[in-house]
């Protein structure tokens, strides 16, 4: 199989350079973002030329269009794009601050926006291409808490779906990651929250009871690598692929509540057309 050249977000820690790993591990070439390239000298010191570490911030829109057009011009070409930079913020919706509701936007969801954007006439000139977005299980379902988060995931996955349909005559493949809990530090370092109002306290104490069980058997980071090569290597590869093992279940509760609801309604439905 060809040597691919790869371009990943978020590659300092958690999925992100779990990926890049994999990608150096089997021969492929890779552009490495992060806020600090520090945290890749390992990774530089190991592999060499094939690694390309550049510093990013995906909010900086200018910098995310320079920062691809520098790994294209480095490599020659982009097979697989990953948008994986962003981070979870936890808080009620009515805590929710302006600030706190358009940082996690610009990052999770408009960070890979510019990236994608940036690609495609990379990806379009060439006829191929794939682009990978780090969704989650909080992108096609909803949980108290984490509304900002949703509202960021829930964003990406319809503009992705959009995309897909758009740039098929392309070459292009779209792809939806769409993890469930995994060992990574999501909910810790890198998280933010919200100013507290103590009239969610009993609210906020049965959502974290509530996330617990969801992930009370987190998965390992590690174990991704050889799950995403398969996606990236596959001829016809999914729009949509749940990481993990808990988000069918959710899924399936989810749609199955959505659907006997929209039946139940069905009758007012058609009457608001006028049937």
């Amino acid at each position: 199989m060809a040597t691919k050249t790869w371009f990943i977000t978020g590659a300092s820690r958690g999925f992100g350079r779990e990926w890049t790993i994999a990608a150096l591990e089997r021969g492929d070439s890779v552009a490495a973002t992060a806020r600090q390239t520090s945290t890749l000298d390992d990774l530089a010191d190991k592999y060499g030329d094939r690694l390309l570490p550049l510093e990013l911030d995906v909010t900086d829109r200018g910098a995310a269009w320079a920062a691809v057009a520098t790994a294209h011009e480095r490599f020659g070409r982009l097979d697989v794009v990953v948008n994986n930079a962003g981070y979870g913020h936890f808080g009620m919706v009515e805590e929710l601050s302006e600030a706190d509701v358009r940082d996690q936007l610009e990052t999770n969801f408009f960070g890979a926006l510019w990236v994608t954007q940036a690609a495609l006439p990379f990806l379009r000139e060439q006829g191929s291409g794939h682009i990978l977005q780090v969704s989650s299980i909080g992108g096609i379902s909803a949980f108290p808490n984490v509304g900002a988060y949703h509202a960021s995931k829930w964003a990406l996955e319809g503009l992705s779906q959009a995309l897909a349909a758009e740039v098929t005559d392309f070459g292009i493949h779209i792809t939806l990651i769409e993890p469930g809990g995994f060992s990574t530090d999501w909910a810790g370092p890198s998280a933010r929250h919200s100013e507290l109002n103590p009239a969610y306290d009993r609210a906020r104490e049965r959502a974290t009871q509530w996330r617990a069980q969801r992930q009370a058997t987190p998965g390992d980071p590690e174990a991704t690598r050889d799950a995403l090569l398969k996606v990236v290597d596959a001829e016809e590869p999914p729009l949509r692929i749940f990481f993990g093992t808990a988000p069918l279940e959710i899924a399936t509760k989810d749609y199955e509540s959505r659907l006997a609801t929209w039946r139940e309604w069905e009758p007012v439905s058609a009457q608001a057309q006028g049937d």
